[in-house]
């Protein structure tokens, strides 16, 4: 399966490589927010990207929006919690490896940034 892309009209693309998406969503102290978005960038991500079978990520923050459905617009506000972290990754057995289980306790994550996040969620899903 694939979709169509409106920036390559009448090409397939995927735009998601592998069959499992691992999805981690949390939300961090207003005071951490420039150390979280440091050492998420510069050492989380690349410490599971060394991880066999992790293939990409991609991160996001969540945004205020307005959206017309049912003849109205409603102005929504940013979901909570606020950031995703979503892992292409090869099955979910990426996730129970050992590799994983050391990549996410390297660096400053697991004891200066880890503690001040809350509301956590953790999501896999088998991409369609």
């Amino acid at each position: 399966m694939g979709i169509i892309d409106s920036r390559s009209p009448g090409e397939i693309v995927m735009p998601i490589g592998s069959r499992y998406v691992f999805m981690v969503s949390m939300d961090v102290a207003p005071e951490k927010e420039d150390l979280f978005n440091e050492v998420y960038d510069r050492e989380h991500i690349p410490n599971l990207l060394e991880v066999p079978g992790v293939l990409a990520v991609t991160r996001a923050r969540s945004e205020p929006f307005a959206l017309s459905i049912g003849g109205e617009r409603k102005e929504m506000p940013a979901a909570s919690p606020r950031y995703t972290a979503i892992y292409e990754v090869e099955s979910p057995d990426v996730l129970a490896s050992e590799a994983w289980a050391q990549a996410v306790e390297a660096g400053r994550w697991p004891g200066e940034v880890r503690p001040f996040t809350s509301n956590r969620r953790h999501a896999l899903a088998k991409v369609i």
